[in-house]
């Protein structure tokens, strides 16, 4: 006389599944039960990553960066307040113009999740 183990029927192997119906073990690639008849439905297919919208458009900050960087323009549009007051305070050096310039080239460099990634709010 065998005894079965209840626990070990009820393990899944990688190429098995359960039917959505009557919860027999059915092959992963079955359409349709064999105990019960009942089509099983499509596996979900895999969510597709939304674009991440952060209301903030790199080539604005782009060219905010490269034609009003001396003033920090830029830097409060990407809400970084503190940057932005230094570029004001030494505006009169053109060093924020240099630096605004090469953050703009920069900017419409980067990919638009990257540039999400690090000024999205």
């Amino acid at each position: 006389m065998s005894t079965s183990n209840p626990a070990r029927a009820l393990e899944r192997g990688p190429e098995q599944k359960f039917c959505q119906d009557c919860g027999a073990q059915i092959s992963a690639r079955a359409e349709i039960c064999p105990k019960c008849g009942v089509r099983q439905l499509a596996p979900p297919a895999p969510a597709v990553q939304a674009p991440v919208t952060t209301g903030r458009n790199k080539v604005v900050a782009a060219l905010f960066a490269i034609f009003l960087g001396d003033f920090g323009v830029h830097k409060f549009y990407l809400g970084q307040v503190g940057p932005g007051i230094v570029y004001l305070i030494f505006f009169w050096t053109g060093i924020p113009a240099i630096i605004g310039f090469i953050e703009g080239i920069i900017y419409l460099t980067m990919t638009d999740q990257a540039f999400a990634a690090k000024y999205g709010s």
